[in-house]
């Protein structure tokens, strides 16, 4: 079966659920939590592979990965998910439940990306602009990316607005490259 097809189905699942119990918002972010521990642990997709753990030291693991006591109702997905043997998708449900509640709540999603880390000041500026353009509720991350060199990029759910250096010298190298082969 497609990984997509399962994660959607599960996502979806978990969204109603959440819905008829009244913890959508809870659950939104206990899933932000577990993607945050998620990238910054690879060896957890590792654990969560694993034959040889057990359902409980797995439903252990996810309920960790949280970060904090997770909600009852998050444990009972988490129990469904582990019964199913569908853990291997779990990052990919979580991802896909992410999307559909900001899809539920109207909220765009927006990751501003720079070369070196900006202060509260600077992040608050470009956030107030973005919130006077965008008419509706707004997530922020913001990223830091060496290799852009300097600039910003910012993505508002699937635009992107790219204002790196990174980017103004490839099109220059371009522009080179294109000028020699007239010659």
């Amino acid at each position: 079966m497609d990984e997509g097809l399962i994660s959607r189905r599960y996502a979806k699942a978990l969204l109603k659920f959440a819905q008829d119990r009244g913890t959508t918002d809870q659950i939104y972010e206990e899933v932000k939590k577990f993607e945050e521990n998620f990238v910054s642990h690879p060896e957890l997709q590792k654990a969560l592979l694993n034959p040889v753990l057990s359902a409980k030291d797995k439903e252990s693991l996810l309920a960790a990965a949280v970060g904090v006591a997770p909600g009852e109702d998050y444990l009972r997905f988490v129990r469904l998910v582990i019964h199913n043997r569908r853990e291997a998708y779990i990052r990919s449900i979580y991802l896909m439940y992410q999307e559909l509640y900001r899809e539920l709540k109207q909220i765009a999603q927006v990751r501003i990306i720079t070369a070196m880390e900006l202060n509260e000041e600077a992040i608050g500026k470009i956030k107030s602009l973005i919130l006077q353009k965008a008419g509706q509720e707004v997530e922020f991350i913001h990223e830091v990316d060496p290799s852009i060199i300097g600039g910003f990029i910012v993505r508002v759910d699937s635009m992107q607005l790219d204002a790196s250096v990174n980017k103004e010298l490839k099109l220059l190298r371009l522009k080179l490259l294109n000028s020699k082969k007239q010659l």
